[in-house]
């Protein structure tokens, strides 16, 4: 007879769940062991932090729920930054841990594991017993799917290892409709869109699924297009594409975002990074909201019109009210300015290089020149990481993982690996700092145990580059600069392929991998010291 263990793995696999990812230990020994047997691909992890966010980083770019195993009590307590990350990015994300049995009330495991999840933003889920496990279950995943949630689902031991109820079949429910806007809604959305003569239309992560609809509405309209961070490459190729809006943005696309008389936010926050804190949003500028959140609508500022409703329906609603087509932006002259310098590659700047550094804008425009298109770009935190997310162009919104949302150090590495697996077609690129790339360091094991080609661009400054910038000469900096370490040997111990870059001409070593791509290639490129970056320097106003 089958244990719950073995249900919870059958129900996940049927509803449709694309990998796992985790550290075993005893408590989730059987039910990882149970997901593999029910033809789930498993990736095991050095670490539970670098499981969660590969889970975290292939969930967002591959269309499918992915699934995090984990021990009870010590394996959660070590995957919650990576957890707290996904449930602030709204990834649909199933965390699987086991927990201790009620009766076991003095076990060293034993923590409130619901209440953790919570305080981190995930949804708190059980097991309740083995009746109610396939529902239990199924419950999470639609939580996790069409909510858009992190759902942490605790496991109890004694639970799963109960046999479980013969005849048990799995509802799935049916899959709610998209949210459609009020008429009233979409007529005065269509007359702002009329009166308006520069609109930009800005998406966020809610209209990631909208690409088309929303590029037809900008056409009529006469919008130029443009993205918050986590949405990069959705607008790819129309040739009213601004790239992202906020601190990344070029000098031209911020010009041009902060000229508009309207600005859309599709599924987008508005925030102070997207808004580069409200400066990109003129005093006579009107803002429109679409989000089929509603809870969302005029949370980070007010809104001239709050449009609540799915983004993709509510663009065809607008594009079939809309009486006519227009110019708007899309003027001959905004066209010409775009085709000399809408991406920082196409910006002049100073090249701050030496014998000893690159300048980190060189080495990203080189990158981007050198590296196949194909490419998914995953991003860690710090001061560097404007020159991967501006300079390495990504062919869609399914080519860049921007694990931004808590801020945290360190992610880029697994989430990377994560990104990778979910888009096999693509090489994948991930930007770290030295100090995150050191902090994740012991994922690079794991990728090099994947064998699968991947290249991890250390933008190595020697010190936590952030903090180094933002505390400025005057301070006393020992606690946050450091040696100069020798990452391409660390990098060859793990048996990967490591290089140093200290000048152009040292990428040639680039070129001659991609020959042949195989494993992990390492670059710890030793960059100029910028005196904090352009982004960086957007962001620290508002701190």
């Amino acid at each position: 007879m089958p244990s719950v263990a073995e249900l919870v793995a059958q129900v996940l696999a049927d509803l449709g769940v694309g990998r796992a990812f985790g550290v075993v230990g005893s408590g989730n020994f059987h039910v990882t062991n149970a997901l593999r047997a029910q033809g789930v691909p498993f990736v095991a992890a050095r670490h539970e932090g670098g499981a969660a966010s590969m889970a975290d980083g292939y969930a967002r770019l591959s269309g499918r729920p992915a699934v995090l195993s984990l021990h009870q009590g010590c394996g959660l307590t070590n995957a919650i930054t990576g957890i707290a990350e996904a449930a602030k990015s709204r990834t649909p994300l199933i965390v699987l841990t086991a927990d201790t049995a009620a009766a076991s009330v003095r076990s060293n495991f034993r923590i409130d594991q619901d209440a953790l999840a919570v305080s981190v933003g995930a949804v708190a889920e059980r097991v309740h017993s083995p009746a109610s496990a396939a529902a239990d279950i199924a419950r999470a995943y639609r939580t996790a799917v069409e909510g858009r949630h992190t759902v942490v689902v605790s496991l109890p031991l004694d639970i799963q290892a109960a046999p479980a109820p013969s005849g048990t079949t799995v509802s799935t429910g049916i899959p709610s409709l998209p949210v459609r806007p009020a008429q009233a809604s979409v007529r005065a959305f269509a007359e702002l869109l009329e009166q308006a003569e520069r609109p930009v239309f800005v998406a966020g992560r809610g209209g990631r699924g909208a690409g088309p609809e929303i590029t037809a509405l900008a056409a009529k309209a006469g919008a130029l297009l443009a993205t918050s961070a986590v949405a990069n490459g959705l607008f790819h190729d129309d040739a009213f594409d601004l790239g992202i809006s906020g601190g990344f943005s070029s000098p031209l696309t911020a010009e041009l975002i902060a000229d508009a008389d309207l600005i859309v936010g599709w599924g987008c926050a508005l925030n102070m990074w997207t808004m580069r804190h409200g400066s990109l949003i003129g005093a006579a500028t009107l803002v429109v909201q679409v989000d089929d959140d509603q809870t969302a609508l005029g949370a980070h500022r007010p809104v001239d019109l709050a449009v609540h409703g799915d983004c993709s329906a509510t663009a065809l609603d607008v594009l079939e009210t809309l009486r006519e087509a227009k110019e708007g932006y899309r003027t001959t002259e905004v066209a010409q300015q775009l085709n000399k310098g809408r991406w920082w590659n196409d910006t002049e700047t100073l090249d701050i290089s030496t014998d000893e550094l690159i300048d980190p804008r060189v080495l990203s425009a080189t990158l981007d020149e050198i590296l196949p298109r194909a490419r998914v770009v995953a991003i860690d935190s710090g001061n560097f990481m404007g020159y991967p997310s501006a300079y390495l162009r990504v062919p869609d919104e399914n080519g860049f993982c921007f694990t931004q949302a808590f801020q945290s150090v360190g992610l880029g590495l697994a989430s990377g690996i994560g990104a990778a697996l979910a888009q096999p077609g693509r090489l994948a690129v991930i930007g770290t700092g030295d100090g995150g790339f050191l902090m994740g360091i012991s994922e690079l094991d794991t990728a090099v145990r994947l064998g699968i080609p991947l290249v991890v661009v250390v933008y190595d400054d020697a010190g936590y580059g952030a903090e180094v910038h933002h505390f400025g000469p005057g301070a006393d900096l020992a606690t946050v600069t450091f040696p100069e370490t020798d990452i391409a040997a660390i990098a060859t111990g793990y048996g990967a392929t490591g290089i140093t870059v200290r000048t152009r001409s040292d990428l040639n070593a680039v070129e001659d991998w991609l020959q042949e791509p195989r494993g992990v290639l390492v670059i710890d490129a030793k960059i100029a010291g910028d005196g904090g970056s352009w982004w960086l320097t957007e962001a620290f106003k508002g701190h």
